[in-house]
C-alpha cells in the first residue's frame, strides 16, 4: 500500500510542480497514473521512490515514511524507471547479483529466481554480456528482472512497457495482474491510455500539478460522460 498525503513540491519559490496531492494506492490493485507532459507525474514518482525530497506532506510505503524511514520504506518496493540506461558497465548477471545483495536475497533463492525470470523474458543467454551492449528493450527487461528478483510488496513502474516486444509486454501485464491477485500493489505510469483503460483497477489523473480525478474507469464515465479513456482524458485535461 502506498499513501501520498498532502504532498507538494516546488522547484522555485511560489511555483509548485506538485500541489497538495492525496492518493491511496491499495493492496490488490493496479493503479494507473496518467497526465500530460509536464503535469507532475515524474516528480511525484521521484518523491515516492525517495529520489526527490518532499517539500510538504509525506509518503508512506506500507506505513513506513519515505522521509523518516527511507531505508525501511525502500525495501518495500521495486522501481522500474522510464530510462533503463544505467549500470551499463556491469554484465546482466553482475547487475542482478548487485540487486540481490542490496535486498539480501539468499544465494539459493537468487539462483532460482534469476534463471526463471530471465528465461521468461528471454535474456538468460545474454547475462554474461555488458548491459551497454543490450538493446533498449533488453535493458528494460534486465531492470524489470531486478525488480522481480526480490519480490517486493509494491511495484512502482514508470512507462515499463516502452521498448518491450509484444510477447514481453504481454507477459509483464499478466505478471502485474498476478501480483495484485496475491494482495500486492502496482503503481503504473503510462502514456498508452488504451493499456491503462484495459489493465488498471483505478486511475489517477494529474494535470498542472494537481490531481483532477481518482477512481475507476466506470466512475470516470459517469462523471464526465461516455467515451474512451483517451477521449475523456483529452476533455478534462484541456479544461
Amino acid at each position: 500500500m502506498i499513501d501520498i498525503i498532502n504532498v507538494s513540491k516546488a522547484y522555485r519559490k511560489n511555483s509548485n510542480v506538485v500541489e497538495n496531492i492525496n492518493i491511496r494506492i491499495n493492496d490488490g490493485e493496479i493503479f494507473g497514473f496518467i497526465g500530460p507532459n509536464g503535469a507532475g507525474k515524474t516528480t511525484t514518482i521521484k518523491m515516492i521512490t525517495g529520489i526527490l525530497d518532499i517539500d510538504e506532506g509525506d509518503i508512506l510505503i506500507d506505513n513506513k515514511s519515505i522521509k523518516k524511514q527511507p531505508v525501511q520504506a525502500k525495501k518495500g518496493f521495486g522501481f522500474v524507471p522510464d530510462d533503463p540506461n544505467f549500470f551499463l558497465k556491469l554484465t546482466g548477471i553482475e547487475y542482478l547479483n548487485f540487486i540481490a545483495d542490496i535486498y539480501e536475497v539468499s544465494e539459493k533463492t537468487r539462483i532460482e529466481r534469476i534463471e526463471k525470470i530471465t528465461k521468461e523474458f528471454e535474456i538468460y543467454a545474454s547475462l554474461e554480456d555488458k548491459i551497454e551492449s543490450y538493446s533498449h528493450g533488453m535493458r528494460q527487461k534486465i531492470i524489470i528482472c531486478g525488480v522481480l528478483l526480490h519480490n517486493p510488496q509494491n511495484w512502482i513502474l514508470d512507462e515499463p512497457l516502452t521498448g518491450l516486444d509484444p510477447k514481453s509486454s504481454f507477459k509483464l501485464k499478466n505478471m502485474m495482474k498476478e501480483h495484485t491477485k496475491n494482495g500486492k500493489c502496482v503503481f503504473f505510469s503510462t502514456h498508452v491510455l488504451e493499456v491503462a483503460e484495459r489493465l488498471c483497477d483505478r486511475i489517477g489523473i494529474i494535470n498542472k500539478g494537481k490531481i483532477i480525478f481518482v477512481g475507476t474507469y466506470e466512475e470516470m464515465k459517469k462523471r464526465f460522460g461516455a467515451g474512451t479513456l483517451e477521449e475523456i482524458f483529452i476533455q478534462i485535461t484541456e479544461i
